[in-house]
């Protein structure tokens, strides 16, 4: 399945991964993104379209024309194209990936704990429901 916009695939259940796609979505007015969570039948076919093994993982993904990517090189690349500052992240490129995305893997491991899970994916509002591929 091709797409003409980025899509980033979330852990629908995070309330942390939640805030994170709502952060985005106010930014990004031009309508850069669209979302699909982990847990939803689009989110697993993509996964599957792309050979990642869809148990197990709960990594934020930005799947681009160009190809998939994961946990640090996918929050970079999603703020890369958010308006202001945030294009500022790309410094965080001079540090080897390897420890990116130990620091992202720890945050990520203790997500549920600090800021807790849910117990069904996000139901968008309807004016964020054309953001949401179905």
């Amino acid at each position: 399945m091709t797409h003409p916009h980025p899509i980033i695939l979330f852990d629908g259940v995070c309330n942390f991964c939640n805030a994170w796609v709502k952060f985005i979505l106010k930014r990004d007015k031009e309508g850069v993104f669209k979302f699909v969570p982990l847990q939803s039948d689009i989110g697993r076919k993509l996964l599957q379209e792309q050979d990642i093994d869809t148990v197990g993982i709960d990594s934020i993904m930005l799947l681009t024309p160009h190809g998939l990517l994961t946990k640090s090189d996918a929050v970079i690349a999603i703020a890369q194209q958010l308006p202001g500052l945030w294009s500022a992240f790309r410094i965080l490129k001079i540090f080897p990936r390897s420890f990116r995305n130990r620091v992202y893997e720890l945050i990520a491991k203790y997500r549920y704990h600090f800021f807790g899970k849910s117990s069904e994916c996000m139901v968008p509002t309807p004016a964020m429901r054309s953001r949401f591929l179905e």
